[in-house]
């Protein structure tokens, strides 16, 4: 599985919000991504867009906005940006 250079890891898929939004638990980030930035699966497909970083600054909670609806298959998988 080889990613693109500039796409590093964000995180594992934890659930899905009530509003339909895919919480993902942070890994180590060094730097916290930006609001709207694109966010892929390990296959290199968009899954959505980053609409909010929440929680402690040791490890963050990603908030995404998905793309499509039908998100079940992303629980427990990594996701970056």
């Amino acid at each position: 599985m080889l990613l693109f250079k500039s796409m590093g890891l964000l995180g594992k898929v934890l659930h899905l919000s009530k509003s339909g939004n895919i919480i993902v638990s942070s890994s180590k980030i060094r730097k916290l991504p930006r609001t709207g930035a694109k966010t892929f699966d390990s296959d290199r497909n968009t899954v959505g867009k980053i609409s909010e970083v929440f929680g402690p600054v040791s490890s963050p909670y990603i908030s995404v906005k998905p793309v499509k609806k039908d998100n079940d298959t992303l629980l427990g998988k990594m996701v970056y940006v």
